[in-house]
């Protein structure tokens, strides 16, 4: 089928999440210790493996669940505690050459849309990232009412840009997210290797991306040549 779609995450392909990911790691600890519970650097490393290799949709709320060992109520507070700290900050650092790929793209014709789990802010952060007016749909999960893995967010994604899934490809650096169910959908599939997720295993080789990247460079020869076939 001719590709006539990218379909893109924003966390880590487009967004580094650099600062994000380094203002989670003091932070969450931090919350988790407020309810009492020590947290060492080899805990929290161990909790960020097991809710990646768990494949938990949220990552960080796995990651205080994990830390609080079922305690219920300290949970809760905790993530209170992290969601308010970080609720009241803004992020978003462009990756490099991202930008100048996307306007080459969309040069070439090919629709450009987000499917990414992201509050209704998006627009904000796109401007931040200097990607506002690359994208043909830039809604987030907030305003389309679903949230990855659920496939009907890139069904609906599907739908604004008035497309089917087998014509699109789908960029994202998770398998569990990302990768999985844009594969159940039809949809060619690139993982971009880099942040928390990085390592994340596929369970079986039906999970596999059909390419996987660490740079911008890599990234645009692996979509023309899933383009060509």
């Amino acid at each position: 089928m001719p590709l006539t779609t990218l379909l893109f995450d924003v966390g880590g392909p487009l967004d580094t999440e650099d600062t994000f990911e380094s203002t989670i790691d003091r932070l969450l600890p931090e919350a988790v210790r407020r309810q009492g519970i020590v947290v060492t650097p080899d805990d929290y490393a161990a909790a960020c493996a097991w809710a990646v290799d768990s494949f938990a949709p949220n990552l960080y709320q796995a990651v205080v669940w994990r830390l609080c060992d079922g305690n219920v109520f300290a949970a809760h507070r905790a993530w209170a505690l992290l969601a308010a700290e970080i609720g009241a900050r803004e992020f978003g650092e462009a990756r490099d050459g991202m930008v100048g790929l996307l306007a080459a793209l969309r040069s070439t014709g090919l629709r450009l849309g987000i499917v990414a789990n992201q509050p209704r802010t998006l627009a904000a952060k796109l401007d931040r990232l200097g990607m506002t007016g690359l994208f043909d749909s830039a809604e987030s999960s907030a305003e389309l009412g679903f949230h990855k893995p659920d496939p009907r967010l890139f069904l609906a994604v599907c739908a604004r840009l008035d497309t089917q899934p087998g014509d699109c490809l789908m960029v994202g650096d998770r398998i569990d997210n990302d990768i999985v169910p844009a594969r159940l959908l039809g949809m060619r599939t690139i993982r971009f290797r880099c942040g928390r997720h990085a390592r994340q295993a596929p369970r079986s080789w039906s999970e596999l991306p059909d390419a996987d990247v660490e740079t911008v460079d890599e990234l645009a020869t692996a979509i023309d040549r899933l383009a060509a076939q």
